[in-house]
Parts: structure tokens; C-alpha cells; sequence
């Protein structure tokens, strides 16, 4: 079975991560152990050994709806968003930030099938004259910072980990934020029991106490339909 939480599992998180895990084999004693990623995600989300992982809400409206189901969406406290909502920050370098109405920067992004870095600056328009792709949102903020982008869209809870764990963060700032979407779900294979994932993912969220919560930004767990991850238009390819 294939069990991950592969979206924010950077090295400060890794233990709370576990933990979190072992809360759920508590509520769930047939639940697998975790499982490392294989090298290509979607085929870890279309496996029907898929016991749960989290996807972004790209991917989910653009090849796996219909394919894997919904157990729920994390309430991750994003600032100035509802619950169970995120957004991005455009980040440039510290008083260097580009003529966003020009469009005339070069845009890093980590990759074409993620709603943080890629759909949601083109939804406000924000393309860039040129794209550099990175592969993550760290190496795009990286790009940065080096001068090898002017501009970087990386999802709030990502720059919160920036900021936390990384020592040059403070040479980016953020110059725009883009509208609040749903943010990324927790999902299984079609023929596992969402439900009791979804009641055990909660209760195990609960039990792992408030310093690993605040260390994952995971508070709590909030359902949002399929239908409101769908209606969001798919963005243009790079």
C-alpha cells in the first residue's frame, strides 16, 4: 500500500510528520506504514494501492478527479484566507521587485501541473515574457535570489517553511499575493473508506499536540467538494 504526505515533508517537519502517522495507525490499526514517494507522483495517486497521500488542486482537477477520492482538505491557518484555503506570494529580491503591469520579467515557477506556481500567477495575469522551470518552489525562490528569475510564485505555506527554516529567506519579499483556492487534498484510491480515513486523519491531528500541529501548519480538516476544486479554470501550458 502506498502511504505518503509528500507535499511539505522538508527535513523540520519529517518527526512531527511520523508522529503524525503513528496518531492514525492508532485510530486505524490495518493502516500500512509510511511509504517513501516513488519518482513519479501521479503514478503514486493513480496506483489503486493507494491507501493516502495529498495532491495539489491542479492535478486533482486536471487527472485525478474521478480517478481517486477526496478525504479531505487541511486547515493550514493560511493568512487572509478561509479555512481550508491557501493562496500564493509573488516573491522577488529584496528592492528589486519587477513592473508586474509590464509583464516583462522572467517568472520561476516549479512546475506546469501545480496551482500554486503555476496556475494561480497566470490567473491574475502574471505570465512573465519569459518562464524558467525549476521542479520546486524552494529551488524557484532560489532562482531568485540569485538572479536567475525576477519573480517566484510559492504558495503561503511553503514561504512560511522559507522563512522558518531557511537563512537567506529574508532577501525575498513578497510584491503581490494571488485570490484564495482551495488548498491541497488529502486523497485515496476509489476502493478504500474514506470516511474512516477522514474521522481517523482528524482525531489523529488532534492527538498529536500543539507543537507539532503549529511545526506542520496542519490544525484541523475541512471538506470541500469536488465540484468546487473543478470549477477553477486549468491554466495555459508554459
Amino acid at each position: 500500500m502506498i502511504a505518503h504526505l509528500p507535499m511539505y515533508d522538508v527535513p523540520v517537519n519529517r518527526a512531527a510528520h511520523r508522529r503524525l502517522w503513528q496518531a492514525l495507525q492508532d485510530q486505524l490499526p490495518d493502516a500500512p506504514n509510511f511509504s517513501p514517494p516513488s519518482a513519479d507522483l501521479m503514478d503514486d495517486w493513480l496506483s489503486p494501492d493507494l491507501y493516502l497521500s495529498q495532491t495539489c488542486g491542479l492535478p486533482y482537477r486536471a487527472a485525478l478527479h474521478g480517478q481517486v477520492q477526496l478525504i479531505a482538505t487541511p486547515d493550514n491557518h493560511s493568512p487572509n484566507c478561509p479555512p481550508g484555503y491557501y493562496c500564493s506570494v509573488l516573491l522577488a529580491r529584496q528592492g528589486a521587485a519587477p513592473d508586474l503591469a509590464a509583464n516583462d520579467f522572467t517568472l520561476a515557477y516549479n512546475e506546469p501541473l501545480s496551482q500554486s506556481g503555476w496556475a494561480a500567477p497566470q490567473s491574475i495575469g502574471l505570465t512573465g515574457a519569459k518562464q524558467l522551470q525549476t521542479g520546486g518552489h524552494a529551488a524557484s525562490a532560489r532562482a531568485v535570489l540569485e538572479g536567475r528569475a525576477d519573480l517566484a510564485a510559492v504558495d503561503a505555506l511553503t514561504w512560511h517553511f522559507l522563512k522558518r527554516d531557511w537563512d537567506k529567506a529574508d532577501g525575498l519579499e513578497i510584491c503581490a499575493t494571488t485570490p484564495a483556492t482551495p488548498t491541497l487534498p488529502y486523497i485515496t484510491a476509489l476502493g478504500q473508506n474514506a470516511a474512516a480515513l477522514r474521522e481517523a486523519l482528524r482525531q489523529a491531528i488532534l492527538s498529536i499536540g500543539p507543537q507539532d500541529r503549529e511545526t506542520l501548519q496542519i490544525f484541523g480538516l475541512t471538506e470541500i467538494s469536488a465540484e468546487t476544486y473543478l470549477k477553477l479554470p486549468l491554466p495555459p501550458s508554459p
